[in-house]
């Protein structure tokens, strides 16, 4: 299980005082530069994870498309998760580690901005559409592949402060 944060609350801030969903205010919060970490897996069979490293997927260089879609994700989060607010990212980075023994890829993502709220959907979902695209890409000789460990690995920046997911 994650740990708690450094504002430890039980509120959940996507709602009013009736229960209604509504976006969050961060008018009145200062804008710091906001970091997040976000990893996944996917896990596939061998010879499937052999035709990504050997770049000879028929759909061409799948860690590379991969590595554009999860970019492309970050920019486009708030149109997907709907109290997400649009930010102007600052910096997206996705890094790929193969993993031969385990036949699976990890992916990461690094999300950056200045502003009032932090990155930490903007990282979750590149790394999920990271994911999704290699499964995209690779599916035509494995429709098995599975992803999972989703999560956030750090968050820093704002009045919370900084998160580190053990």
């Amino acid at each position: 299980m994650a740990s708690s944060s450094a504002s430890d609350s039980t509120a959940l801030t996507h709602f009013d005082g009736q229960g209604q969903a509504h976006m969050v205010d961060v008018a009145g919060k200062a804008a710091t530069h906001r970091v997040a970490r976000a990893q996944g897996r996917i896990v596939m069979l061998p010879a499937t994870l052999a035709i990504v490293l050997q770049g000879s997927a028929k759909k061409g260089d799948v860690l590379g498309i991969a590595r554009i879609a999860g970019i492309m994700a970050a920019k486009k989060t708030s149109e997907l998760i709907p109290l997400c607010h649009p930010l102007a990212l600052t910096r997206v980075a996705l890094e790929f580690e193969p993993d031969v023994a385990s036949a699976s890829i990890v992916c990461r993502a690094t999300v950056e901005t200045v502003g009032p709220t932090g990155v930490e959907m903007e990282a979750l979902t590149a790394v999920q559409v990271a994911l999704l695209t290699i499964y995209d890409m690779c599916k035509a000789v494995d429709r098995a592949m599975v992803m999972t460990e989703v999560r956030v690995l750090e968050k820093h920046g704002g009045k919370s402060g900084s998160f580190v997911n053990p």
